[in-house]
């Protein structure tokens, strides 16, 4: 969110102390990273003698997978994230100078949530729910691949 780097306002809004607006869901992105990486720790790594000291062969499949839940959350609460920091940067530079297919996802993004006009340090759960049901759902990646074709 540095605008030295981007060239965009400070926090991708044009009335933002530094910090705040979409700055604080850079903080909030780092720590969803932050506890991914504790998650891939391997379940299988925790095998610990019991009964007589011998080796527990329980499977760690139920906990593993339960690791693997949690990290597919984590992310896509972050691939919301950035898809809300992308439009509201796009909005800055014009997504007219875009492809077809950002085009077309900033058009969905935007049916759900408006651009940000003023600072609004307040929780942006609702904003962050609805891109990320965009994603669950399918309905950005259909949208996208409307306007461009089949992806992968």
């Amino acid at each position: 969110m540095d605008s030295k780097l981007s060239g965009l306002p400070s926090s991708l809004s044009e009335h933002a102390a530094v910090g705040c607006s979409f700055g604080i869901l850079q903080i909030v992105t780092a720590s969803l990273a932050s506890e991914n990486r504790a998650l891939v720790h391997p379940a299988s790594a925790d095998n610990i003698p019991t009964a007589g000291n011998q080796e527990d062969h329980v499977s760690m499949g139920s906990i593993a997978a339960r690791k693997a839940r949690d990290i597919a959350r984590n992310l896509e609460q972050v691939l919301a994230i950035e898809l809300l920091c992308a439009a509201q940067g796009l909005d800055f530079v014009g997504p007219e100078k875009s492809g077809r297919g950002v085009r077309r996802a900033h058009e969905i993004l935007r049916g759900r949530v408006p651009f940000l006009k003023e600072d609004r340090s307040r929780i942006f759960h609702d904003d962050i729910a609805a891109v990320a049901a965009l994603l669950h759902d399918g309905q950005l990646l259909a949208g996208v691949e409307q306007a461009v074709g089949r992806m992968g």
